[in-house]
Protein backbone atom coordinates (compact mmCIF):
# COMPACT_ATOMS: atom_id res chain seq x y z
CA UNK A 1 0.00 0.00 0.00
CA UNK A 2 1.66 3.26 -1.18
CA UNK A 3 2.15 6.18 1.21
CA UNK A 4 1.43 6.31 4.93
CA UNK A 5 -1.39 3.99 5.95
CA UNK A 6 -4.25 5.75 7.76
CA UNK A 7 -6.66 4.46 10.39
CA UNK A 8 -9.50 4.95 7.87
CA UNK A 9 -7.82 2.52 5.44
CA UNK A 10 -7.31 -0.04 8.22
CA UNK A 11 -10.98 0.34 9.20
CA UNK A 12 -12.16 -0.36 5.64
CA UNK A 13 -10.02 -3.52 5.39
CA UNK A 14 -11.26 -4.78 8.79
CA UNK A 15 -14.88 -3.84 8.05
CA UNK A 16 -15.22 -1.68 11.17
CA UNK A 17 -15.48 1.99 12.00
CA UNK A 18 -12.38 4.17 12.45
CA UNK A 19 -13.42 4.65 16.07
CA UNK A 20 -13.05 0.88 16.70
CA UNK A 21 -9.53 0.95 15.18
CA UNK A 22 -8.62 3.80 17.51
CA UNK A 23 -9.99 1.89 20.52
CA UNK A 24 -7.89 -1.16 19.66
CA UNK A 25 -4.74 0.94 19.14
CA UNK A 26 -5.17 2.80 22.43
CA UNK A 27 -6.12 -0.29 24.42
CA UNK A 28 -9.21 1.51 25.68
CA UNK A 29 -11.66 -0.32 27.96
CA UNK A 30 -14.36 2.36 27.74
CA UNK A 31 -16.15 0.43 24.99
CA UNK A 32 -16.04 -3.36 24.81
CA UNK A 33 -14.63 -4.70 21.56
CA UNK A 34 -15.35 -8.37 20.88
CA UNK A 35 -12.36 -10.72 20.48
CA UNK A 36 -13.38 -11.44 16.86
CA UNK A 37 -13.52 -7.75 15.96
CA UNK A 38 -10.24 -7.03 17.76
CA UNK A 39 -8.54 -9.84 15.81
CA UNK A 40 -9.80 -8.47 12.46
CA UNK A 41 -8.40 -5.04 13.32
CA UNK A 42 -5.07 -6.46 14.50
CA UNK A 43 -4.78 -8.57 11.32
CA UNK A 44 -5.48 -5.48 9.21
CA UNK A 45 -2.87 -3.47 11.14
CA UNK A 46 -0.25 -6.15 10.53
CA UNK A 47 -1.09 -6.64 6.86
CA UNK A 48 -0.91 -2.91 6.09
CA UNK A 49 2.20 -2.20 8.20
CA UNK A 50 0.35 0.60 10.03
CA UNK A 51 2.55 2.71 12.33
CA UNK A 52 1.37 5.02 15.08
CA UNK A 53 1.60 8.78 14.47
CA UNK A 54 3.83 9.65 17.44
CA UNK A 55 3.40 13.42 17.32
CA UNK A 56 -0.33 13.02 16.85
CA UNK A 57 -0.49 11.00 20.06
CA UNK A 58 1.43 13.71 21.90
CA UNK A 59 -0.97 16.39 20.65
CA UNK A 60 -3.92 14.30 21.88
CA UNK A 61 -2.34 13.99 25.33
CA UNK A 62 -1.31 10.35 24.89
CA UNK A 63 2.03 8.86 25.89
CA UNK A 64 4.35 7.31 23.32
CA UNK A 65 6.11 4.90 25.70
CA UNK A 66 9.31 6.72 24.71
CA UNK A 67 11.80 8.17 27.20
CA UNK A 68 14.49 10.58 26.08
CA UNK A 69 18.13 10.65 27.17
CA UNK A 70 19.93 13.98 26.77
CA UNK A 71 23.63 14.46 27.58
CA UNK A 72 25.38 17.81 27.83
CA UNK A 73 28.67 16.09 26.95
CA UNK A 74 29.33 13.55 24.21
CA UNK A 75 28.93 9.96 25.41
CA UNK A 76 30.77 8.06 22.68
CA UNK A 77 34.46 9.16 22.56
CA UNK A 78 36.95 6.75 24.13
CA UNK A 79 37.28 7.33 27.86
CA UNK A 80 34.17 9.46 28.16
CA UNK A 81 32.16 6.48 26.92
CA UNK A 82 33.56 4.42 29.80
CA UNK A 83 32.37 7.06 32.26
CA UNK A 84 28.83 7.26 30.87
CA UNK A 85 28.40 3.55 30.05
CA UNK A 86 27.19 2.44 33.54
CA UNK A 87 24.58 5.23 33.59
CA UNK A 88 23.32 4.21 30.15
CA UNK A 89 23.29 0.52 31.09
CA UNK A 90 21.05 1.27 34.06
CA UNK A 91 18.78 3.50 31.98
CA UNK A 92 18.45 0.90 29.22
CA UNK A 93 17.91 -1.97 31.65
CA UNK A 94 15.06 -0.26 33.50
CA UNK A 95 13.42 1.26 30.42
CA UNK A 96 13.24 -2.18 28.82
CA UNK A 97 11.86 -3.70 32.02
CA UNK A 98 9.16 -1.01 32.12
CA UNK A 99 8.24 -1.36 28.43
CA UNK A 100 9.60 1.98 27.22
CA UNK A 101 11.73 2.75 24.17
CA UNK A 102 14.69 5.10 24.48
CA UNK A 103 15.49 8.07 22.27
CA UNK A 104 18.99 9.60 22.50
CA UNK A 105 19.16 13.36 21.96
CA UNK A 106 22.70 14.21 20.93
CA UNK A 107 22.27 17.92 20.22
CA UNK A 108 18.83 19.54 19.88
CA UNK A 109 20.57 22.92 19.73
CA UNK A 110 24.04 24.39 20.08
CA UNK A 111 25.29 27.75 21.25
CA UNK A 112 28.91 28.74 21.79
CA UNK A 113 29.91 25.14 21.10
CA UNK A 114 27.74 23.78 23.94
CA UNK A 115 24.79 21.46 23.70
CA UNK A 116 21.39 22.97 24.40
CA UNK A 117 17.97 21.52 25.11
CA UNK A 118 16.23 24.36 23.32
CA UNK A 119 16.57 25.24 19.66
CA UNK A 120 15.16 28.74 19.48
CA UNK A 121 11.90 28.54 21.40
CA UNK A 122 11.40 24.83 20.76
CA UNK A 123 11.93 22.12 23.36
CA UNK A 124 12.62 19.16 21.08
CA UNK A 125 12.70 16.79 24.05
CA UNK A 126 8.90 16.88 23.85
CA UNK A 127 9.04 14.18 21.18
CA UNK A 128 9.50 11.88 24.19
CA UNK A 129 7.15 11.49 27.16
CA UNK A 130 9.91 12.68 29.46
CA UNK A 131 13.70 12.79 29.57
CA UNK A 132 16.69 11.75 31.66
CA UNK A 133 19.37 14.48 31.62
CA UNK A 134 23.08 13.89 32.27
CA UNK A 135 26.12 16.11 32.24
CA UNK A 136 28.48 18.06 34.45
CA UNK A 137 28.23 21.32 32.51
CA UNK A 138 24.48 21.85 32.35
CA UNK A 139 22.75 25.19 31.82
CA UNK A 140 20.83 26.32 34.97
CA UNK A 141 18.63 28.61 32.86
CA UNK A 142 17.49 25.65 30.76
CA UNK A 143 16.66 23.60 33.85
CA UNK A 144 14.62 26.53 35.19
CA UNK A 145 12.74 26.72 31.90
CA UNK A 146 12.01 22.98 31.92
CA UNK A 147 10.67 23.31 35.48
CA UNK A 148 8.47 26.26 34.45
CA UNK A 149 7.09 24.25 31.53
CA UNK A 150 6.40 21.30 33.85
CA UNK A 151 8.10 19.00 31.34
CA UNK A 152 8.83 15.63 33.00
CA UNK A 153 12.60 15.24 33.45
CA UNK A 154 15.03 13.70 35.91
CA UNK A 155 18.62 14.85 36.24
CA UNK A 156 21.33 12.36 37.12
CA UNK A 157 23.21 14.33 39.75
CA UNK A 158 21.90 16.78 42.34
CA UNK A 159 20.68 19.99 40.77
CA UNK A 160 18.86 23.04 42.12
CA UNK A 161 16.67 25.57 40.34
CA UNK A 162 15.11 28.86 41.49
CA UNK A 163 11.99 27.92 39.49
CA UNK A 164 11.07 25.04 41.76
CA UNK A 165 12.05 21.50 42.76
CA UNK A 166 14.14 19.48 40.30
CA UNK A 167 13.73 15.72 40.22
CA UNK A 168 17.15 14.13 40.47
CA UNK A 169 19.03 10.97 41.42
CA UNK A 170 22.43 11.84 42.78
CA UNK A 171 25.40 10.41 44.64
CA UNK A 172 25.61 11.45 48.28
CA UNK A 173 28.86 13.41 48.04
CA UNK A 174 28.34 15.08 51.42
CA UNK A 175 28.15 11.81 53.35
CA UNK A 176 30.79 10.07 51.21
CA UNK A 177 33.37 12.85 51.64
CA UNK A 178 32.66 12.92 55.36
CA UNK A 179 33.19 9.14 55.50
CA UNK A 180 36.53 9.44 53.70
CA UNK A 181 37.69 12.09 56.19
CA UNK A 182 36.68 9.79 59.08
CA UNK A 183 38.60 6.91 57.47
CA UNK A 184 41.77 9.06 57.25
CA UNK A 185 41.28 10.16 60.86
CA UNK A 186 40.96 6.55 62.05
CA UNK A 187 44.30 5.59 60.47
CA UNK A 188 46.12 8.43 62.17
CA UNK A 189 45.97 11.50 59.92
CA UNK A 190 45.41 14.79 61.71
CA UNK A 191 46.19 17.24 58.89
CA UNK A 192 43.69 16.37 56.17
CA UNK A 193 43.34 18.83 53.28
CA UNK A 194 40.76 19.08 50.50
CA UNK A 195 41.93 19.85 46.97
CA UNK A 196 38.87 21.36 45.32
CA UNK A 197 38.31 22.26 41.68
CA UNK A 198 37.80 25.99 40.92
CA UNK A 199 34.09 25.61 40.17
CA UNK A 200 30.96 26.38 42.18
CA UNK A 201 28.66 23.60 41.02
CA UNK A 202 26.56 21.25 43.15
CA UNK A 203 29.04 18.30 43.28
CA UNK A 204 31.88 20.59 44.35
CA UNK A 205 29.77 22.34 46.99
CA UNK A 206 28.54 18.99 48.36
CA UNK A 207 32.06 17.54 48.68
CA UNK A 208 33.21 20.73 50.37
CA UNK A 209 30.27 20.64 52.78
CA UNK A 210 31.02 17.04 53.76
CA UNK A 211 34.69 17.82 54.30
CA UNK A 212 33.97 20.91 56.41
CA UNK A 213 31.43 19.03 58.55
CA UNK A 214 33.98 16.32 59.32
CA UNK A 215 36.70 18.85 60.11
CA UNK A 216 34.38 20.72 62.51
CA UNK A 217 33.48 17.46 64.25
CA UNK A 218 37.16 16.92 65.07
CA UNK A 219 37.69 20.59 65.92
CA UNK A 220 40.16 21.04 63.05
CA UNK A 221 40.40 24.14 60.87
CA UNK A 222 39.38 23.23 57.29
CA UNK A 223 42.34 23.16 54.87
CA UNK A 224 40.67 23.81 51.51
CA UNK A 225 43.03 24.27 48.56
CA UNK A 226 41.45 25.54 45.34
CA UNK A 227 43.82 25.04 42.42
CA UNK A 228 43.95 23.67 38.88
CA UNK A 229 47.72 23.10 38.83
CA UNK A 230 49.27 20.08 40.63
CA UNK A 231 52.47 21.88 41.66
CA UNK A 232 50.56 24.78 43.20
CA UNK A 233 48.17 22.37 44.93
CA UNK A 234 51.05 20.34 46.34
CA UNK A 235 52.77 23.51 47.55
CA UNK A 236 49.59 24.45 49.43
CA UNK A 237 49.38 21.01 51.02
CA UNK A 238 53.01 21.16 52.18
CA UNK A 239 52.65 24.69 53.57
CA UNK A 240 49.79 23.41 55.73
CA UNK A 241 51.75 20.24 56.66
CA UNK A 242 48.95 18.02 55.32
CA UNK A 243 49.55 14.28 55.49
CA UNK A 244 46.38 13.30 53.61
CA UNK A 245 44.83 15.00 50.60
CA UNK A 246 41.24 14.48 49.43
CA UNK A 247 41.14 15.29 45.70
CA UNK A 248 38.12 16.00 43.50
CA UNK A 249 39.79 15.57 40.10
CA UNK A 250 41.51 12.40 38.92
CA UNK A 251 43.67 14.53 36.61
CA UNK A 252 44.93 16.48 39.62
CA UNK A 253 45.58 13.27 41.54
CA UNK A 254 47.64 11.97 38.61
CA UNK A 255 49.57 15.23 38.51
CA UNK A 256 50.34 15.20 42.24
CA UNK A 257 51.56 11.59 42.07
CA UNK A 258 54.17 12.73 39.54
CA UNK A 259 55.72 15.10 42.11
CA UNK A 260 55.50 13.25 45.42
CA UNK A 261 55.86 9.71 46.78
CA UNK A 262 52.28 8.47 47.31
CA UNK A 263 51.43 7.19 49.90
CA UNK A 264 54.82 7.31 51.69
CA UNK A 265 54.93 11.11 51.88
CA UNK A 266 51.29 11.92 51.24
CA UNK A 267 48.12 9.83 51.28
CA UNK A 268 45.74 10.69 48.44
CA UNK A 269 42.04 9.79 48.13
CA UNK A 270 40.03 10.62 45.00
CA UNK A 271 36.50 11.78 45.79
CA UNK A 272 34.78 9.74 43.08
CA UNK A 273 35.55 7.58 40.05
CA UNK A 274 37.60 8.89 37.13
CA UNK A 275 35.56 11.45 35.17
CA UNK A 276 37.02 12.18 31.70
CA UNK A 277 34.59 15.10 31.26
CA UNK A 278 36.65 17.14 33.75
CA UNK A 279 40.14 16.11 32.64
CA UNK A 280 42.23 18.38 30.44
CA UNK A 281 43.15 16.96 27.04
CA UNK A 282 46.85 16.80 27.96
CA UNK A 283 46.26 14.71 31.09
CA UNK A 284 47.95 11.30 31.03
CA UNK A 285 46.17 9.05 33.55
CA UNK A 286 48.21 6.56 35.57
CA UNK A 287 45.91 3.67 34.74
CA UNK A 288 48.05 1.19 36.70
CA UNK A 289 47.45 3.05 39.97
CA UNK A 290 45.02 1.46 42.42
CA UNK A 291 43.61 4.74 43.66
CA UNK A 292 41.93 5.02 47.03
CA UNK A 293 38.52 6.52 46.25
CA UNK A 294 34.80 6.27 46.67
CA UNK A 295 32.86 4.70 43.84
CA UNK A 296 29.74 6.32 42.42
CA UNK A 297 26.79 3.90 41.93
CA UNK A 298 26.26 4.91 38.30
CA UNK A 299 24.23 1.91 37.11
CA UNK A 300 21.83 2.14 40.06
CA UNK A 301 21.49 5.89 39.47
CA UNK A 302 20.39 5.17 35.88
CA UNK A 303 17.84 2.60 37.05
CA UNK A 304 16.39 4.89 39.72
CA UNK A 305 16.25 7.84 37.31
CA UNK A 306 14.05 5.88 34.89
CA UNK A 307 11.72 4.76 37.66
CA UNK A 308 11.39 8.31 38.90
CA UNK A 309 10.81 9.64 35.38
CA UNK A 310 8.00 7.17 34.71
CA UNK A 311 6.33 8.31 37.93
CA UNK A 312 6.51 11.91 36.69
CA UNK A 313 5.12 10.95 33.27
CA UNK A 314 2.20 9.32 35.06
CA UNK A 315 1.44 12.50 36.99
CA UNK A 316 3.66 12.10 40.04
CA UNK A 317 5.28 14.94 41.96
CA UNK A 318 8.97 15.91 41.66
CA UNK A 319 11.23 14.08 44.10
CA UNK A 320 14.92 13.56 44.71
CA UNK A 321 17.16 10.83 46.09
CA UNK A 322 20.85 10.58 47.01
CA UNK A 323 22.51 7.17 46.85
CA UNK A 324 25.46 6.10 49.04
CA UNK A 325 28.92 5.60 47.52
CA UNK A 326 31.25 2.71 48.32
CA UNK A 327 34.74 3.44 49.66
CA UNK A 328 37.56 1.58 47.91
CA UNK A 329 40.70 1.35 50.07
CA UNK A 330 43.32 1.38 47.34
CA UNK A 331 47.10 1.64 47.44
CA UNK A 332 47.41 5.45 47.61
CA UNK A 333 46.75 5.74 51.36
CA UNK A 334 48.75 4.59 54.35
CA UNK A 335 48.38 4.77 58.12
CA UNK A 336 50.07 7.63 59.95
CA UNK A 337 51.82 6.99 63.24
Amino acid sequence: MAGRVTQAQVARIAGVSQAIVSLVLNGSDSVRVSPETRKRVEDALRSTGYTVDIMGRRLRGKTNQILGVFTYESVFPSGVADFYRPFLLGIEQEAEAQGFDLLLFTSPGRKDGRRRVYEGETNRLRIADGCVLLGRHNDPAELARLVDEQFPFVFIGRRDSPSGPVSYVGADYVASTRDVYEWMWRIGHRKIALLSVPEENEPTLDRRAGYQAAARKHKKAPLVIVADDPERALRGARENQATALLVESMAMADGIKAYVDVPKDLSVVVLGDPDPTQQPSHAVPTSDTDWSMFRIPRTEMGVRAVRMLIELVNGGKPKSVLLPCEIHEGSTTAARN
